[in-house]
């Protein structure tokens, strides 16, 4: 004995049925995604593709030029020049303003005053509108020396034996003293130092000097000073200037000097005319009965 099933029709195609529709649903949702996919992946490669679009410059190819000869170039640049030279000679030109010349008068003079002239009263004045003329002197170191030689030689005139070569010794051996050891590197004696030394002279020595060791230490002085004020080194030694035996002269004497020669020590430094004088009084020492002087 056995048990037996029954289906109806209309069961058995309603899950036929089912069965088609899941996979017609299946089949769809495959398509749906595959189509959602192609989408993207398009999606993609436009902004991937439009990206390096922008990216790319552009350069646009410049104009080719054309080189002009040699020769046309030249006449180019003649006519701009002629053309620029004419432009020039059209143009008018403005007055030069030149002043108006004016004769003052005896208790006046003209001036100009906005186009018109006026009469004011002349006031009267020390000061000479004329410049100085200018005197060129020319001399060597060697004239110079001589000159001061001979200075002293005519102010000590109680020395009869004395010489202007002596005393033009007395300054070279100190100055090549103090090269050979070292204390300057360059020469003292130059024509604006030996009329400082003569400026110093001239107002120390006196003519009552009647000793060749008196004269020889006051000008030994005078060098001493002259070298500390005019000299290119910081200091200087006192050994060639000065001798143990007089220490107490040489001192005395090189405050006295300083005390009333500083402002005159300046002045020969600061004023050119009052050099000139002191230069063409120096010069005026030569003596007249010498014609051949060192060079």
């Amino acid at each position: 004995m056995g048990t037996v099933l029954s289906i109806s029709p209309a069961t058995k195609k309603a899950s036929i049925m089912d069965a088609e529709v899941a996979g017609d649903g299946g089949k769809n949702d495959k398509s749906l995604k595959r189509h959602s996919m192609f989408v993207s992946l398009s999606w993609k490669k436009l902004v991937a593709s439009s990206a390096k679009k922008s990216a790319k410059k552009v350069t646009p190819n410049p104009l080719p030029t054309r080189e002009l000869p040699s020769s046309q170039v030249a006449q180019l640049n003649s006519e701009n020049v002629r053309k620029t030279h004419q432009t020039e000679e059209k143009k008018p030109k403005a007055p030069i303003p030149v002043p108006v010349p004016t004769v003052p008068t005896q208790n006046g003079e003209s001036v100009v005053q906005n186009g018109r002239l006026s009469s004011v009263q002349k006031q009267p004045s020390s000061v000479s509108l004329v410049s100085p003329r200018r005197i060129v002197i020319q001399a060597s170191t060697g004239e110079l020396l001589r000159c001061l030689g001979d200075f002293l030689c005519r102010r000590c005139y109680k020395l009869k034996q004395l010489s202007s070569g002596e005393v033009i010794l007395w300054f070279r051996n100190i100055d090549r003293t103090l090269l050979l050891q070292g204390w300057q590197d360059q020469g003292f004696i130059t024509p604006a130092n030996v009329v400082f030394v003569y400026l110093l002279c001239e107002d120390t020595i006196s003519d009552s000097t009647d000793s060749p060791a008196e004269l020889q230490g006051t000008f030994q002085t005078c060098l001493y000073l002259a070298y500390s004020y005019m000299g290119n080194e910081i200091s200087y030694p006192l050994k060639p200037f000065m001798n143990e035996t007089n220490k107490d002269v040489f001192w005395e004497t090189s405050l006295r000097i300083i005390n009333r020669m500083s402002a005159k020590m300046l002045q020969l430094n600061a004023d050119p005319h009052f050099f000139t004088e002191v230069f063409q009084d120096l010069k005026n020492q030569r003596d007249s009965s010498e014609s051949n002087l060192d060079r």
